[in-house]
């Protein structure tokens, strides 16, 4: 998507043109305002039913020159507008303008400017949430048919030129598509998305942007001692890949954060099968490993000072003659013995490898994102990611990145009774399930097990990486959850 400022309406040719009107802009200043602005030719559609409510969409013919046609979008009283509120306006344009197939979209920023909202924050919301709403999922039908061109241009209409807020507009989009991305991977089939796959997606990624990789393998993990993760991919005929990607942006890679992803291409449960209902969608337990590629992708756009590793357990969990088992023992990468309760609470044991090879490479701070345990959807529903930690000023720094994002999280307790219950066992360090009670907090616990004294952040995503149901920045599906988030917090740390 290319995009420019333009500044004379004269010049302005597109498919659409988006502009704000507020609860005061069919009034009599307001409408003079809005003649000014765009010359007189609004005059035959002011007495047309535009709406103001916030969110809702009025698209009207026809503005004399090269633009067909205008999407108003209501901003309700302007005092009250929130970010949060825009981006999900624009997404719903996105989803409308999408069907209509508009190729270029002019969208005039100084409407959409009020306490609070520059027009540089208005131009980051325009092309981040449009687009977010115009995601579809191409599927594998074989009738498909081509989608049709969609936001190949996007024109910044202002009273002056303004390179910021071009700049502002093109991290917007950077971090709509890296989004984007994270959703088609939680969207493909698990016999499409394998663990090799997601390796080989990877080092595309790095390739693309620079990143350092290392992919080590079955045999390389086994010399190693990854037992947790091997356990896991013991009953399945696909190799498991421990994905590493290192963006340097000092030659020394000094205080690394890791951005560490749980990527569980398909989970069966094991042992301690999930039912039939519970099985299907289990292709989306890779959303953790998605939300890091995806911010890394981001990372690879925007080249912040901050040092940054992606490391990702990816295999899957399979039932077999070979499978691990209930009352197995098994011994970490870190050298930990661990008690398997449940063949179902596999993630924790991917992450405990996955956490213990990232700190082996330097990380001075860890973040794991995991699709971990239906608890959090118990305990928060489905739209609040569930978060742990050990370190209250990091906590705090990812608090500010997840406000800034508009992705709710979060915080539950992790107590020293806790993580007894997660000690208690007669045959080994550790047990990878103390109960139902608490599951998403003994999920999260398990993995700060392996953590040690470095500043560490859980996030639980189980609820919030799929939509059941269509939404104002897209369809059902895989949502990219944490994806800004995690590199909004890369953006935080840079400044600190």
């Amino acid at each position: 998507m290319k995009i420019h400022g333009v500044t004379e309406l004269e010049t302005l040719k597109a498919d659409i043109l988006i502009s704000g009107v507020d609860k005061n802009s069919l009034n009599s200043t307001g409408r003079k305002e809005l003649d000014r602005r765009f010359d007189g030719r609004l005059a035959g559609w002011l007495g047309k039913a535009i709406k103001t409510e916030q969110k809702e969409l009025t698209q009207l013919p026809a503005l004399s020159g090269g633009i067909p046609s205008v999407l108003f979008i209501g901003l309700g009283d302007r005092a009250d507008l929130e970010e949060d509120t825009l981006r999900e306006a624009f997404g719903l344009a996105g989803k409308k303008l999408r069907k209509e197939g508009a190729a270029t979209v002019a969208v005039d920023i100084d409407s959409f400017t009020a306490a609070g909202i520059s027009a540089e924050d208005a131009a980051y919301l325009t092309a981040e949430g449009l687009v977010l709403g115009s995601y579809e999922y191409p599927g594998m039908k074989t009738d498909q048919r081509e989608s049709a061109p969609f936001l190949d241009e996007l024109l910044l209409f202002t009273a002056e030129d303004s390179e910021d807020a071009t700049a502002a507009a093109e991290i917007g989009r950077a971090f709509g598509y890296s989004v984007n991305e994270a959703r088609t991977l939680v969207n493909m089939p698990a016999n499409v998305l394998t663990a090799v796959r997601m390796a080989e997606y990877a080092e595309e990624l790095a390739q693309e942007y620079g990143f350092e990789t290392e992919i080590l393998g079955k045999a390389q993990m086994e010399e190693l001692g990854m037992g947790a993760i091997l356990a896991v991919n013991q009953g399945s005929s696909e190799e498991p890949r421990l994905i590493v990607l290192k963006y340097k942006a000092t030659e020394d890679f000094s205080d690394p954060l890791a951005l560490v992803g749980k990527g569980v291409t398909f989970d069966t449960g094991g042992y301690s099968l999930k039912p039939k209902d519970g099985i299907v969608g289990m292709k989306g337990d890779m959303g953790g490993a998605a939300a890091v590629l995806g911010a890394m992708r981001i990372i690879g756009e925007l080249r912040p000072n901050k040092n940054v590793m992606a490391v990702i357990g990816a295999t899957d969990n399979m039932v077999s003659g070979n499978a691990f088992k209930p009352d197995d023992v098994i011994t970490s990468l870190s050298g930990k013995t661990i008690e398997v309760l449940n063949t179902d609470a596999e993630g924790r044991l991917v992450l405990a490898d996955a956490v213990t090879y990232a700190k082996r490479l330097g990380a001075t701070r860890l973040i794991d994102v995991a699709t971990l345990t239906g608890g959090v959807i118990v305990a928060l529903g489905m739209d609040k990611t569930g978060v742990l930690t050990n370190d209250e000023e990091f906590f705090e720094t990812f608090l500010n990145a997840s406000k800034e994002s508009g992705e709710f999280v979060w915080r539950l307790p992790l107590t020293e009774n806790d993580k007894k219950r997660l000690r208690k066992s007669d045959v080994a360090d550790l047990n990878n399930s103390p109960g139902r009670d608490g599951h998403m907090i003994f999920g999260g616990g398990f993995v700060g097990e392996f953590v040690g004294e470095t500043p560490w952040i859980h996030l639980d995503i189980a609820g919030t990486s799929n939509a059941p149901a269509a939404y104002d920045f897209g369809p059902k599906g895989g949502t990219g959850v944490m994806v800004r988030t995690l590199a909004m917090l890369v953006e935080q740390l840079e400044s600190k």
